[in-house]
């Protein structure tokens, strides 16, 4: 769909043609296994020899975990635990790409993407995954060898998925059994805290929003041009600009303020509290205490 854009100039151009590099290098990121099997949906143990130089690096999703209050970051080479004071740990060994990532509570994590190279038992897409040992061990819940979800968010007793394979919005009940709702090109998706109905997606052309549970979406006059999405909170949304402008509504989406910028390529967001912002780009993960007005390095990736 063609979202309706004012006189398009020069600069305008760039910053959609930002987008559509994001959009392709986060639908093209990952890894394949050629001779996969399905996998058989119990619990898989870490392989048992990591990798000899594990590196956080292409960062795919971020979140604070309730039961130690630390920052785990999914990548492509695993999820790591990244402490206020030391260095990022890879857990269990392993290099998992995972990425589609969110934490729904204490040690509980969702994930989607590609199995360790190690791991030949696994299909190249793992489909929904979940941990409920902070990213210890994983179990296959559903679409194994199938979906390869780029964005999940859970929320109201659903799970919301983007699969990069179809292009397709997917919504669950039970983490087993899907409803396809909008086929579209975006980059990253959030739903509203309040209305599990009601959600945003950043396209191409601009934000969208669904008020028909992702069936449909529509465009957003007057809203940033946006790359990645949270919605922490009734009112406050933070979104990241493809060139790393920080932009945040305190009307739910209604109208926004620019705010900080942070360096390098964007590639994961997540809030915590009512002030705290964690970008990760492709020069490290970067904190921000103050809403998003100013930056300071929290872990330079490798």
């Amino acid at each position: 769909m063609r979202l309706p854009r004012p006189r398009r100039t020069a600069r305008s151009a760039l910053r959609t043609g930002l987008v559509a590099a994001a959009l392709v290098a986060l639908a093209g990121c990952g890894q394949a296994a050629d001779n996969a099997a399905p996998a058989d949906g119990t619990a898989t143990a870490a392989p048992a020899e990591a990798a000899a130089i594990p590196e956080l690096a292409h960062v795919h999703g971020l979140g604070i975990n309730p039961a130690d209050g630390n920052l785990y970051a999914a990548s492509h080479f695993g999820v790591f635990r990244l402490p206020s004071n030391g260095e990022p740990e890879q857990i269990a060994g392993r290099s998992q790409d995972t990425m589609g990532f969110t934490i729904v509570g204490p040690d509980h994590f969702l994930g989607s993407g590609h199995p360790d190279p190690s791991e030949t038992d696994q299909p190249p897409h793992l489909g929904l995954i979940e941990s409920t040992d902070a990213g210890n061990t994983w179990r296959s819940l559903s679409l194994s060898g199938e979906a390869d979800f780029h964005a999940l968010e859970a929320a109201h007793g659903r799970v919301y998925g983007y699969d990069s394979q179809t292009r397709q919005l997917m919504v669950t009940s039970d983490k087993t059994t899907w409803d396809p709702r909008a086929r579209l090109a975006l980059a990253d998706f959030a739903v509203s805290p309040d209305d599990p109905d009601v959600l945003l997606a950043t396209t191409e052309q601009g934000p969208a929003r669904s008020t028909g549970g992702g069936r449909t979406f529509s465009p957003m006059p007057g809203a940033p041009l946006l790359l990645l999405l949270d919605w922490p909170s009734t009112d406050r949304l933070v979104g990241i600009a493809p060139d790393g402008a920080v932009h945040t509504s305190a009307d739910g989406g209604g109208s926004w303020t620019e705010q900080g910028r942070v360096p390098g390529r964007p590639e994961a967001l997540t809030t915590h509290g009512t002030t705290d912002v964690y970008v990760a780009t492709d020069s490290g993960i970067h904190h921000s205490g103050d809403n998003g007005r100013t930056f300071s390095m929290f872990q330079p990736l490798s």
